[in-house]
Formats: structure tokens, C-alpha cells, sequence
């Protein structure tokens, strides 16, 4: 086994291609992780500090700004926005045959296409987040009073900032391993880890380690079932027909389709908490910014509802559960797949080609993706429990930061094995 490892390793170091692409994406990280330590001028950091450690809200957004919200960056909202207008995209599709049409039937040029749409939807998305945050922090006392000529002048440099984000994100796809706004999304946990580490050494007291074993015994299950879940998979025999030409004989060779039990990933996590986090934002905006009547009455009892935990879980719970049966379903198309075996002239054993082919896999699809769908469910809302339980804040925080970055590095370990297995054959 570690002979097998150290020989990928070597190719990985000695094809260039592969040291290219993977020498991109370090440089990508380290170009966000610059961008995250360029703060917006008079902040008050303390008053930060203490608003980001007593609202889980904000705390969970710090995630999608890798770190960024913190220190209140140029690039504070990180890839939010490019995450809230794929959303809103993708759910365009059910509702739009065209561009259901455009992301599904008409290849690369059509997805690129959509991907166009996505990119023009941030700018205004951005501009909307970045008004919300610094008018709220202005009410908060973090940041000094803005007139109408510094709001604009910082509006534009954080939606600047977060459009210079989303394309390093897209260049990190294209031209580096794996997809660049999870692995964005990835660099900004893994930032955050020492000083995480050096608040816990600081803090440490020893009546709290039961509560730290509770953590690590939680951090344990998440990492051993994401990696369980993740690498699972049903295998669906594949037969592909025997053709004689000429003198050849083709085909014949039996081998198989596997269907991943969780198809989409990580996906759903990142979009169910966009999902939260998005109406929250706008809501949290206006009602500090001095609605009043209805609305105002209206605003506060969403927030107020949002901020109980039970509602939160459950809702939490019921968004990654459909997120994960909607993105598979956009992404996984059975009659696509139906089709391109009876083109190859393969088949099911005992299913007839074609419509028939479409509907098995479909069930099956079906069937594991609720194994897949509940598990990814209850992972995401067992830190939240947890932090019921225990009264730990940074547990809610910790666990769905834990459970992306280790849905990032197995994504990332299967790419680059089968770049290598690509090129040993």
C-alpha cells in the first residue's frame, strides 16, 4: 500500500501537467488568502470580535468568506453571492424549460452559457450583501459612521472583491484539480485552524475536557461517516454487446456503472446553509436599518423563529435533505446515461435498452440518495445538537466547517487519483 502511494506520488511530482495544475491551485489559495488579510479601514476590532463570537449566524457566513468577515476583508463576503446565484439558477431550470434545455441538452457551449448567466446574477446579489453588511455593522457601533460617498466607495470594493473571488474560484477549476469555490471555501477552514488551536490553549481549563472529548468524539463520527458515505457507491453491471467485423471480434467485455450513494457531495451543505443564511442577512438589514409597521413586526418574528435551534435543526435538516435529491437530479440524468450505453451498444443485464434502462436507473438513484440524503442530514445537524447539549457555540460552527473540509479533501484525493491513474495507463 505505502509502495503504491509513494509511486503516485513520484508521478505526481514528476509529470508536469499534474505539478502545474496542483502548483496553480496553491497559488490561487495563497492569492485569496492575501486578498482575506486586506481589511476595509476603521473597524473596530474588539466590538468584531465580540459580534462574531455571539452570533452563529454570522459565524456560520464567516465560513463562505473563508475567514474573510472576520477581519472584515475586501473579500468579507467571499463566495456567498456566487453560491446564492447558483441556487437560484439551478432552481430557474425547474422552472424553465429553456434553460433546462441550455444547462442539460446543448453540451459544453449551453453550460457555459448558463455558467455566464450565474456569474452576471453575482454582481447584483453582491452589491445587495455588501449594502446589507456595512449598513448593519454601521448599526452595530463596528464600523464609523458611512456618508453616502464612503458607503459607495466601499460597497464597490467589496463587490469587487468578491467578483475577483468567484474568478479565481472559476480559474482554480479550470485550469487546477477539483472545483475552486469548495476548495476557496476549504483554504479559509483550514486558515482559521491555528487560531482556533491558540484560543483553546489559552482558554484551556480542566474541568471543560469531557466537552473536549465530546468535540473530538463528534469531529470522529462526522470524519468517518462522510468518508463512508462519500466512497460508497452501487455497482450496476454493464454488458456491451459482441460485434464481429471482418476478422475482429468486438465487445463481449462485462463491467460496470457505480452509482455513488451521495452523488452531489458536499453541494447540499454548502447550498442549504446559503439557503439560511441569505433570508437571515436581508432580514437582520432592514430591521436594523429602521423598518417599521407590519414588516418590521414581520422581520423580527422570521428572526426570531430562525433563532431557535429546534427550528433551525429541522429546517436545516429538511434543506440539505432536498438539496441533496435536487442537485443529483441535475446532475445524474438517467435517460442521458440510458442513451449514451444504447449508442455504445451496452446494456443491463435483464433490462431492456433504451426508456427501460432510464426508469431502473432512476430507482435505484432514487432509493440510494435517501440512504445518502438522511445520513448527510442528520451529519449536518449533529454539531448542533452537540452544541445544545454541551452550550459550546463554536460546535455548530466547528462541525459544519469539519464536515465541508473533509467532503473537500476526499473530492480533491479522488481527482488527483484518477489524474495519475490516467496517466500510469
Amino acid at each position: 500500500m505505502l509502495d503504491s502511494f509513494f509511486s503516485k506520488l513520484k508521478l505526481i511530482v514528476s509529470d508536469a501537467v499534474l505539478r502545474r495544475r496542483i502548483l496553480f491551485v496553491l497559488a490561487g489559495i495563497a492569492m485569496f488568502r492575501l486578498l482575506a488579510t486586506i481589511p476595509i479601514p476603521g473597524i473596530d476590532v474588539i466590538r468584531l470580535q465580540d459580534f462574531l463570537s455571539n452570533n452563529q449566524f454570522f459565524g456560520l457566513l464567516d465560513i463562505f468568506s473563508g475567514g474573510g468577515l472576520a477581519n472584515l476583508s475586501i473579500v468579507m463576503l467571499g463566495v456567498a453571492p456566487y453560491i446564492t446565484a447558483s441556487i437560484i439558477m439551478q432552481l430557474l431550470t425547474i422552472m424553465s424549460p429553456k434553460l433546462k434545455a441550455l444547462y442539460q441538452e446543448e453540451g459544453e457551449a449551453g453550460r457555459k452559457r448558463f455558467s455566464q448567466y450565474s456569474r452576471l446574477l453575482t454582481i447584483p446579489l453582491a452589491v445587495l450583501q455588501a449594502v446589507g453588511f456595512l449598513i448593519l455593522l454601521e448599526k452595530q457601533g463596528i464600523m464609523p459612521s458611512l456618508g453616502l460617498f464612503n458607503l459607495l466607495t466601499n460597497v464597490a470594493v467589496v463587490t469587487a472583491g468578491s467578483i475577483l473571488l468567484m474568478w479565481i474560484g472559476e480559474l482554480i477549476t479550470e485550469f487546477g484539480i477539483g472545483n475552486g469555490v469548495s476548495i476557496i471555501i476549504f483554504a479559509g477552514i483550514v486558515a482559521q485552524i491555528p487560531q482556533v488551536l491558540g484560543q483553546l490553549v489559552f482558554t484551556f481549563d480542566p474541568a471543560q475536557i469531557p466537552l473536549y472529548l465530546s468535540f473530538v468524539a463528534v469531529a470522529l463520527i462526522i470524519v468517518v461517516g462522510v468518508v463512508i458515505v462519500t466512497e460508497a457507491e452501487r455497482p450496476i453491471p454493464v454488458t456491451y454487446a459482441r460485434r464481429v467485423r471482418g476478422m475482429k471480434v468486438y465487445g463481449g467485455v462485462s463491467t460496470y456503472l457505480p452509482l455513488r450513494v451521495n452523488q452531489a457531495g458536499v453541494i447540499p451543505i454548502i447550498f442549504a446553509l446559503s439557503f439560511l443564511l441569505f433570508p437571515q442577512m436581508i432580514l437582520s438589514f432592514l430591521s436594523n436599518l429602521g423598518a417599521t409597521g407590519s414588516f418590521q413586526t414581520i422581520s423580527t418574528a422570521i428572526l426570531n423563529v430562525l433563532s431557535n435551534q429546534l427550528v433551525y435543526g429541522v429546517l436545516y435538516f429538511i434543506l440539505v435533505f432536498l438539496f441533496t435529491y435536487f442537485y443529483t437530479a441535475v446532475t445524474f440524468d438517467p435517460h442521458s446515461i440510458a442513451s449514451n450505453l444504447q449508442k455504445n451498444g451496452a446494456f443491463i443485464p435483464g433490462v431492456r435498452p433504451g426508456q427501460t434502462t432510464a426508469t431502473y436507473l432512476g430507482t435505484i438513484l432514487t432509493r440510494i440518495t435517501l440512504v445518502g440524503a438522511l445520513f448527510l442530514g442528520f451529519i449536518a445537524v449533529l454539531p448542533l445538537g452537540m452544541k445544545a447539549i454541551t452550550g459550546i457555540q463554536s460546535l455548530a460552527i466547528g462541525g459544519t466547517a469539519l464536515l465541508i473540509a473533509v467532503s473537500v479533501v476526499l473530492d480533491l484525493v479522488r481527482r488527483v487519483d484518477a489524474q495519475v491513474s490516467m496517466r500510469e495507463y
